[in-house]
């Protein structure tokens, strides 16, 4: 047993926690008491000063980079040999990160159509253009999710964007309060799938140490799952308006034109953003930067609805997300260095391996798994925590590194609206004034949704990766670029220094070969048809010269002679190309008389 003297006081503190967080519980207290003594016995010094660092921060209520950085340094100083300023070089490695600058800009983009009216407008557009569909106003709410996921790339921001303004005006229009409220809080979760996504950049930096991927290509690749998750949801809606037999907006021309004359800048930068990603006019990181200016010219300049408190507003929240998402994001970094220096991803890889999955086998188990940590963990953990691990291992069974990406960040979509830790049933309980069990009820048939969708994504890759490939320049499989040719059945590959057939022809149509024969050496194909033109004997005086057809014609006579030019062929068994060959070489082995 190591009860080593760092092991024993960790015990102890723990211990003290958990008597003052349950000082008035015992039976909690008799739980954790528990758990932390059978960890105590069965676990080394550092799994149990891990475990321990865990339990602590549970028990004082921390938050999860004072928890990661506890680990981290922890684990530099007992099983590596670096010192702790590791955790500082981390830091700095990840401040030279190009594409870390893409996530506060796409931050501050959000926030600034947040507060301003481009959401408003982008809604008025979908109304206006799908409102007379049965369940119109449903699908209009799911494209205005679609359209603004294209311009924040968050979740929450999405749902508070758009739900605050749809779920007022589909209560108007006769929906039920649990498909509003659950419609609203799923498309929402759209944010992080389709393109710009802040999630799909920190997965990109995560797993660039195992399988690198490009984030331009993770945004390309979330194209298709998100059109697809939200015509799903399109559909859903459309049943469910004429289930309910919910009246429809009359189709009005003039509506549509005033709506896109209004909602033209929203439009607009979806196109500007996206398009200019996807045709390499700028990349991720320029395009968030060009996403805050754009944003910010049309709301003050074109609009005119940003004022001084609007833009203190958004500068507050917007270093209120980032300042606790780069410190998370560099601690997590530290902590990865650790398992990456104590091979904990190889050793997985490993274990796989002797597990001999196959690649379907590897899907079902990692979308089970991921499924389970969404409900326990917000998608920032799970993608710092987890990513790394599971990267190498797709890639072990060759799952595409872009396809796992996909995978990753729609099972953590999932996670959203799976209790207990579903960021977007907090967000939308608090924002629709509802308890949280009632939401968690109304996102039952959407989830349902979601999973069927989540099973399809995860086996037809080429749903993820289609576009990508045909975008790229390179072909998917590298092949060579001149394939060197196979023999065919009927020609055998010739002896080393024999000249193959079609050599021989390509010598015959350029007038022979100059070379001398090897004296005493086996002649080749052209010395004999040139020795059966003479009709088979030495020294005869040489006829026209015959082409090859009617040499093998000749040779189709009986006894091996010539035959006269007009006189019918023998009726005897045509012989192949490849007997021809054989015979030639018996004959050219008898010695000469």
């Amino acid at each position: 047993m190591d009860f080593s003297l760092a092991k024993i006081a960790a015990y102890l503190g723990v211990a003290a926690l958990a008597g003052l967080a349950y000082r008035q519980r015992k039976v909690g207290l008799l739980v954790w008491l528990g758990i932390l003594t059978a960890l105590f016995v069965f676990t080394g010094k550092v799994g149990f000063l891990v475990f321990a660092i865990i339990l602590g921060s549970l028990l004082l209520g921390l938050p999860l980079f004072v928890l990661m950085g506890g680990i981290g340094v922890m684990c530099i100083g007992l099983l590596t040999s670096d010192d702790l300023p590791v955790a500082v070089r981390k830091v700095l490695e990840l401040a030279g990160k190009e594409v870390l600058l893409a996530i506060p800009f796409f931050v501050v983009a959000g926030e600034l159509m947040t507060q301003g009216t481009l959401a408003r407008r982008l809604i008025d557009f979908m109304r206006a253009a799908f409102g007379w569909i049965p369940g119109g106003l449903a699908v209009s709410a799911v494209a205005g999710c679609v359209f603004f996921a294209a311009i924040s790339g968050s979740s929450p921001v999405t749902v508070v964007a758009i739900g605050s303004i749809m779920v007022p005006a589909l209560l108007k229009a006769q929906y039920p309060k649990d498909f509003s409220i659950g419609l609203l809080t799923t498309a929402g979760s759209l944010g992080i799938l389709i393109p710009p996504s802040i999630p799909m950049i920190i997965y990109s930096i995560m797993v660039s140490g195992s399988t690198p991927v490009d984030p331009t290509e993770l945004f390309i690749a979330g194209i298709g799952p998100g059109l697809f998750i939200g015509g799903m949801l399109a559909l859903y809606s459309v049943t469910q308006g004429v289930r309910f037999k919910i009246p429809r907006e009359p189709f009005s021309t003039q509506r549509l034109w005033h709506a896109t004359r209004e909602g033209f800048w929203s439009l607009m930068l979806p196109v500007i953003i996206l398009g200019g990603i996807y045709t390499g006019i700028f990349t991720a990181t320029e395009a968030s930067a060009v996403s805050v200016v754009y944003a910010l010219a049309v709301e003050v300049f074109v609009h005119g609805e940003m004022d001084k408190e609007k833009l203190l507003s958004v500068a507050e929240n917007s270093m209120s997300v980032m300042g606790s998402l780069l410190v998370i994001l560099a601690l997590a970094l530290t902590l990865n260095y650790v398992l990456v220096d104590q091979e904990v991803p190889e050793l997985m890889v490993n274990r796989l391996k002797e597990a001999n999955l196959s690649k379907v086998g590897f899907l079902v188990f990692v979308n089970i798994l991921l499924l389970i940590v969404g409900m326990f963990m917000d998608i920032m953990s799970a993608i710092l925590i987890i990513a790394p691990m599971l990267a190498p291992m797709a890639a072990a069974v060759g799952v595409d590194p872009i396809h796992m990406g996909i995978i990753f960040i729609v099972n953590l979509e999932i996670g959203y609206l799976t209790p207990p830790v579903g960021l977007n049933l907090f967000v939308s309980s608090t924002l629709f004034k509802e308890s949280i069990g009632f939401v968690i009820r109304a996102v039952v048939p959407t989830l349902a949704i979601m999973l069927v969708s989540l099973g399809i994504i995860a086996y037809v890759p080429a749903m993820s990766t289609g576009l990508v490939y045909a975008l790229r320049n390179e072909p998917k499989v590298d092949a060579p670029a001149t394939p060197t040719p196979t023999p065919t059945p009927t020609e055998p590959a010739p002896a080393p220094g024999e000249k193959s057939l079609q050599e021989l022809m390509k010598e015959r149509q350029q007038g022979g070969s100059d070379a001398p024969p090897a004296e005493g050496g086996e002649k080749s194909l052209q010395e004999l048809m040139k020795k059966a033109k003479e009709g088979g004997g030495e020294g005869a005086e040489a006829p026209r010269e015959k082409s090859l057809q009617e040499l093998m014609q000749e040779r189709k006579g009986q006894g091996g002679e010539a035959a006269p030019a007009d006189a019918p062929a023998a009726p005897v068994k045509e012989k192949s190309m490849q007997e021809l060959m054989q015979e030639a070489k018996q004959k050219a082995a008898e010695p000469a008389p």
